[in-house]
């Protein structure tokens, strides 16, 4: 059974890859600002408590959790991610802050804070949007989320390239339109194909077994646009 860190797990994708992941006894740490909707789940083999990507002392405490309890870490998945839907005239400088900090910020230290306990084997996915690929159709009023999400494209080549001796792999999956409270945000009132718990099914087999064939690799998992 591996050990997993999943963040952003008390809706949408996240909270399905928790139960996806549990039910094959795989040790889970699910990180959220609230984590009632996971606990109330009484699994045997998650623990939850919440997390606040933007507070940096709440890493040490993973990080503490990490050597006290597992010593080692098999995947993290970033899937936590905060979104903005605003006239770009009208996003201030602290607006940005915001997004990057969850969205960038929150992305690489839970990374660097993974990365020491992940031995020959160890998989990142962070979880990014097809707003971030170039190339792709961009949308108004999403300058800071896909902006953000473009950036940890760029971040998780950086990392595969920086670490391809340590036999760590490190990929992001570009996801397309998923029925979730993030997509009610970006686009009211739009029935995406494809729901949370299809998604999360993909990623958790993506998660356990993808770094065998990729390593530094974005990966577009859409089947619509947006």
């Amino acid at each position: 059974m591996k050990n997993i860190i999943i963040t952003g797990t008390s809706r949408g994708i996240g909270f399905e890859l928790v139960k996806l992941f549990a039910s094959e006894g795989h040790n889970v740490l699910a990180l959220s600002r609230n984590e009632t909707p996971i606990t109330d789940l009484n699994l045997d083999t998650v623990t939850a408590f919440p997390f606040d990507l933007n507070d940096i002392n709440a890493y040490n405490t993973v990080e503490n959790f990490i050597n006290d309890n597992w010593e080692r870490v098999d995947v993290l998945i970033n899937n936590a991610g905060a979104l903005l839907n605003k006239p770009f005239g009208e996003t201030s400088i602290s607006d940005f802050e915001a997004i990057y900090r969850i969205n960038v910020f929150g992305v690489s230290e839970m990374t660097r804070i993974c990365i020491p306990f992940m031995g020959n084997g160890g998989h990142v996915v962070t979880i990014s949007s097809m707003g971030g690929v170039q190339g792709s159709m961009k949308f108004p009023g999403l300058a800071a989320y896909s902006s953000s999400k473009a950036a940890v494209i760029t971040l998780t080549e950086l990392l595969a390239e920086e670490y391809k001796e340590s036999n760590i792999s490190f990929n992001v999956l570009a996801l397309g339109a998923v029925q979730t409270e993030m997509l009610e945000e970006a686009f009211p009132g739009y029935e995406a194909p494809t729901t949370a718990n299809e998604m999360a099914v993909y990623i958790h087999e993506f998660s356990l077994n993808g770094d065998r064939f990729y390593n530094g690799k974005l990966l577009q998992v859409s089947n619509t646009t947006p």
